[in-house]
């Protein structure tokens, strides 16, 4: 009985439990909803570069309204500062539109033409998530400000200003309760900075002292990110609405970035579907021959930016536009009431009659171009033919061995459907790639059998550089590790969110496993783009004492140890990862092991990587590989 009277209570639901929120009360109490994820700033998706996007959304919003040309930005690890010279926020106003949900003047189509923000948010989510704010408006002399403490007013007002020109500042300290040990990257906010101008010809941002001014928009921004030398002077066209920048790679992979009324819009949405899909179409059309999109668009890098009257996104964060048509507009009729909707063009409609026309005028005006662009496409078809026969015959193997013997797998995958109390464990799912028996055993032995699984290879695989699709797919190691991964149907079905290749330090080793990323290079390149593959570091030498040990992964901790113990010091060199014990291993690949990156140099494309590390200058490999092997260094003139 008293257990049920507990319960009541417990359950009890009364007119006290009823709360109502107000606007800023709401932002903090659920964040998500207004900036997506809070994070701490190593990440671009993260709260902290959605405030600051949403202050300087407004200023860049006046300067398409053609009020001031220079914004002047202070960022440093943990606060902001922005000053615009536009037309300042009406004086009577700056705490209305500042701290009120659903309060702002881009509201007013006769004050802002298509502007970013659009919901009357953006500021008021900056001041509720920050510790400390303040803004501050400048208008014909006079002043006009606010000064908040965690979205709460603690004062305003009014005061003379003669020296200021016109215009608003901004000055916000992100929240640490809500951002826990966050800090401002500043590769992160100059990749920003340099969106900004690159989609506001003439503008001029100044970050920390530094100057970013575009005079050629989209033009700039491709030219400036491309990691590869383009195939041919990259296509730019655009009208009033529209901007649209692309050229082609020696890369297999599409890299489009897409832009509305200057806001990234980083998951893309109908405006880079739509350019997408009119590139693939216009192309085919010209070329008069059924390529397969995927050929033609294979290497594209290029943007697009759009102007749409009050566009639409799927979230506040603005990451990706839903908007079907270039405006709705609501019909009233006399009295004032809504009897229908305006709606303009389709947006794909729009983009695709777009570059369908100029597009087409562009080639047949550029010959020396149409040329390239159809070999480049040709080129992918060849290879998409060729990894699709080595795709088929992994898919056939899979089927006929149920049982992979070289695998010896972990219980929780990277694909796996996983509650949320065990979705970490998804985020944790490696595959070791070994060289041989022993080695693999050791592994095996001591790894974490939840999130951890062994590939064991058997000598070394095929330099598939230059091979046929045909002897590539009968290669067993190979096609055992791709069923292994499980991306021979489809790259979303990967098996570990890291692939760890982890072979001796040695010059065989090291061969193995350029082997190994070659393989993975050519045919299954995301995997290396999308940062899931890793190289293990291991130690080299333990160095053991009358009462520690060291274990060194470099000449220089091998050094330092000896320092430390002294003339007692006994060295032991590891030749291989076999040699090391289980219970001297175990920590080597558990929480703190040490992983390399395996990336993509900016500088570099994946056919050049390629041709240096497994084409036919062998000497010219054998030497880098043993001028960059750490044993070499780390052996001459030691006597173990």
């Amino acid at each position: 009985m008293e257990e049920d009277i507990k319960q009541t209570n417990e359950l009890r639901y009364e007119d006290d439990n009823i709360r109502t929120l107000d606007g800023m009360e709401h932002i903090r109490s659920r964040p998500g909803m207004y900036i997506g994820q809070l994070g701490n700033g190593e990440h671009a998706a993260d709260g902290i570069y959605v405030l600051l996007k949403e202050v300087v959304d407004n200023s860049i919003d006046e300067f398409r309204m053609h009020a001031g040309k220079q914004i002047n930005l202070t960022v440093d690890e943990a606060s902001v500062k922005v000053r615009d010279y536009g037309r300042g926020i009406p004086l009577g106003k700056v705490v209305d539109v500042s701290s009120k949900l659903n309060t702002g003047g881009k509201f007013d189509d006769k004050a802002f033409v298509k502007s970013v923000g659009m919901n009357g948010v953006g500021i008021k989510a900056a001041n509720a998530l920050s510790v400390d704010f303040f803004v501050e408006s400048y208008r014909e002399g006079k002043a006009s400000f606010a000064r908040y403490r965690r979205g709460k007013l603690l004062e305003s007002g009014l005061r003379d200003a003669p020296k200021e020109k016109n215009g608003t500042y901004v000055e916000f300290t992100p929240d640490p309760l809500k951002f826990v040990d966050y800090h401002f990257r500043p590769d992160i906010v100059e990749r920003m900075v340099k969106h900004y101008s690159y989609l506001n010809k003439g503008l001029s941002l100044h970050l920390n002292g530094k100057v970013y001014k575009s005079e050629n928009g989209l033009l700039d921004l491709v030219n400036d990110s491309m990691t590869e030398e383009p195939l041919y002077p990259p296509i730019h066209i655009e009208d009033e609405d529209i901007e649209i920048v692309f050229t082609h790679g020696n890369m297999d992979k599409e890299d489009i970035s897409s832009f509305v009324n200057g806001q990234f819009t980083r998951d893309g949405g109908t405006h880079q579907a739509a350019f997408r899909e009119a590139v693939a179409k216009t192309l085919k059309e010209f070329y008069k021959k059924d390529y397969d999109p995927e050929d033609i668009r294979g290497g594209i890098i290029g943007a697009i930016s759009m102007r749409v009257q009050e566009p639409n996104f799927a979230n506040q964060a603005k990451t990706k536009m839903s908007s079907v048509y270039m405006w709705e507009k609501p019909v009233k009729n006399a009295d004032g009431a809504v009897i229908d909707t305006d709606k303009g063009p389709t947006i794909r409609g729009f983009v695709g009659d777009f570059i369908k026309t100029n597009l087409d005028n562009y080639l047949h005006i550029h010959k020396d171009i149409q040329q390239i662009i159809q070999d480049k496409i040709n080129e992918n078809e060849r290879i998409r033919k060729q990894k699709n026969e080595v795709v088929g015959k992994i898919k056939t193997k899979r089927k006929k061995d149920e049982y992979n013997p070289k695998l010896r797998d972990c219980r929780y995958h990277y694909n796996d459907k996983l509650p949320k109390d065990k979705v970490y464990l998804a985020e944790q799912s490696s595959i070791f790639i070994t060289e041989g028996n022993s080695a693999s055993g050791t592994f095996t032995k001591v790894r974490d059998a939840n999130t951890q699984a062994v590939f064991s290879l058997r000598g070394k695989p095929i330099n598939c550089f230059k091979e046929s699709a045909a002897k590539v797919s009968a290669n067993q190691e190979l096609m055992l590790l791709i069923s292994a991964l499980g991306v021979e149907d489809d790259y979303a079905n990967l098996r570990y969110n890291n692939i760890v290749v982890a072979t001796d330090a040695d010059d065989d080793g090291m061969h193995i496993r350029l082997l190994v990323l070659t393989f993975l290079l050519k045919f299954f390149p995301d995997l290396v783009r999308d940062g899931h593959v890793y190289i293990l570091d291991t130690p080299l030498f333990r160095v053991k004492g009358p009462k520690e040990s060291y274990y060194c992964f470099s000449r220089e901790e091998k050094e330092a140890a000896v320092s430390k113990i002294g003339k007692k010091a006994e060295i032991t060199r590891f030749k291989g990862l076999g040699e090391i014990s289980g219970d001297e291993f175990k920590d080597f690949i558990g929480p703190d092991m040490r992983l390399q990156d395996v990336t993509l140099s900016k500088d570099e494309t994946i056919q050049q990587i390629l041709n240096f590390y497994m084409g036919d200058n062998t000497q010219q490999r054998q030497d880098f590989i043993r001028d960059n092997l750490r044993t070499t260094e780390q052996m001459e003139g030691i006597d173990i």
